[in-house]
């Protein structure tokens, strides 16, 4: 990196930093620090819907798949309107209505603390390896960019992370998210456009390599389980993206953030929308990137290949400050998921353990301490995820596994709740634990190569889990109504009653 690189890389995170401490007066309350006192646009709170699918792993990933194989990851995008529409029509006026905080609170309405408290931790587990992940991936990619020290990049970033997250609360988690989406973007655009300027024949170029190497086309569109194609990752899409808009607390959270519902309704419309075009903008730039190097052969090392292709070219194509600009859009995607999960980690461990189980008569000012508290203690542990990792790498497949493991269960728990009216807290015990059985069954089996392995895609993992869990719950509950003594259906009135 030239000196011009440092200076912007520098001076970006320094603003960032900044702006996001800004907000300290603003969520020196608890209201303010949670839900930004509920009065929020929802044109920048979509915004940061949208920067938390633009992770730093999204920045690598999509132009790395692009180059070395097609655009199947945009079907992913595709799914979006469903699972949007899905969430204006039921899922955010349903949070609205109820005013909770916690995404679990209406889990323990439905059917008990167990279940409030099930989804919780296993959220928070999801969230701790998803931090240390983050963190650890910017910085592989950040040492190869600035030649810096793995372990002091990682240190670095937490702290400044958790430094405006603890100061700005939620709000400043928002506004940088929103800023940090911006950049990330304006980065990909320019690194395209540097490109097309190398190549000799420009942007016809491009597209004309893509097509003999049939690098554009979105996978088979024969209707398999086994292997990835259209449909696969279509469905997959579906239940992954009803899954981050219904149950994942930090989507739930923003809702509670805008001003109105209307506003809450067209941030997730914002967020969507917007990622499916910037999808395609990443994953074009991985497409420019592999016509680029079959026009310039000899510029790409053999050892360099996948992900590693797109950092390659900004550190060596790159004019000087355009480096240091997208190196800081690099670290603005790190920045902006990494945040999102503190500090709603921190709001689910104050309203479902420490006002729930332990101190529900707390003062306002003790609630504001414990948030901080638990902010300094999860960029501590989100950190430190990721030090561990640069030594245990092999580690990484199986937490994230695990993580799969335990979050698959969540979207199938919430579904039987709110479209089963019958069923009640013994009926989803049981579907919960049928379903984490069969979610462990298809996880693990194919690792162990045995005649009983999961035949299915790993993608079908999340499908299978919600599918059992829901049909389970629901069995059980109608076989109840038919044999046995059954309680009256629970309406959607009753459940935000508290009933």
């Amino acid at each position: 990196m030239t000196n011009l690189d440092i200076i912007v890389l520098i001076a970006y995170v320094l603003l960032v930093t900044g702006f996001g401490c800004l907000f300290y007066r603003r969520s020196s309350d608890v209201e303010g620090f949670m839900l930004a006192h509920r009065r929020l646009p929802g044109w920048v709170v979509g915004l940061s819907i949208f920067g938390t699918y633009l992770s730093s792993i999204s920045f690598l990933a999509l132009p790395g798949k692009a180059y070395t194989s097609n655009w199947s990851p945009f079907v992913f995008s595709l799914s979006l309107p469903f699972a949007a529409w899905v969430a204006v029509r039921w899922f955010i006026p349903l949070y609205r209505s109820t005013g909770d905080v916690s995404a679990y609170a209406y889990l323990e309405r439905r059917f008990g603390l167990w279940a409030r408290l099930y989804a919780m931790v296993f959220y928070l587990l999801t969230q701790l390896a998803r931090m240390g992940t983050i963190f650890f991936l910017v910085a592989l990619a950040m040492e190869t960019l600035t030649g810096w020290d793995l372990p002091t990049i990682i240190i670095i970033t937490g702290i400044l992370v958790t430094l405006y997250t603890f100061v700005g609360g939620i709000e400043a988690v928002i506004w940088t998210d929103a800023i940090q989406s911006v950049i990330l973007t304006l980065g990909a655009v320019v690194s395209l456009a540097t490109i097309i300027w190398l190549m000799p024949g420009g942007i016809g170029q491009i597209m004309e390599i893509a097509n003999e190497a049939d690098k554009a086309n979105l996978g088979s569109f024969d209707f398999s389980f086994t292997e990835q194609g259209f449909w696969l990752v279509m469905i997959y899409g579906i239940f992954i993206n009803l899954q981050n808009f219904g149950i994942d607390q930090s989507y739930v959270q923003r809702y509670q953030t805008a001003r109105s519902l209307k506003d809450a309704q067209r941030s997730v419309w914002i967020g969507a929308l917007t990622y499916i075009p910037v999808s395609a903008l990443f994953l074009f730039l991985g497409t420019a990137l592999f016509a680029y190097y079959q026009v310039n052969t000899g510029l790409l090392p053999t050892e360099i290949a996948g992900d590693k292709v797109f950092p390659h070219f900004i550190v060596n194509e790159l004019p000087a400050g355009l480096t240091g600009l997208v190196i800081a859009a690099l670290f603005a995607a790190a920045m902006s998921s990494a945040d999102t999960s503190m500090n709603s980690s921190a709001t689910l461990l104050m309203n479902d353990v420490y006002l729930r189980i332990f101190k529900p008569e707390a003062t306002a000012d003790s609630q504001i301490k414990f948030l901080r508290r638990m902010t300094l203690v999860l960029g501590v542990l989100g950190t430190s995820t990721a030090l561990l990792m640069i030594s245990i790498k092999g580690a990484l497949d199986t937490w994230w596994s695990l993580a799969g493991i335990f979050s698959g269960g969540m979207l199938g728990l919430f579904l039987l709740g709110i479209l089963s009216r019958r069923a009640r807290s013994f009926e989803a015990a049981t579907a919960v634990v049928i379903g984490l059985l069969v979610i462990s069954w298809a996880s693990l089996s194919p690792k162990m190569d045995v005649w009983w392995s999961n035949p299915f895609h790993s993608f079908m993992t999340i499908v299978i889990g919600t599918l059992t869990i829901f049909l389970v719950g629901v069995i059980i509950s109608r076989g109840k109504q038919r044999f046995g003594k059954s309680q009256p259906p629970m309406t959607l009135f009753d459940i935000k009653d508290g009933g």
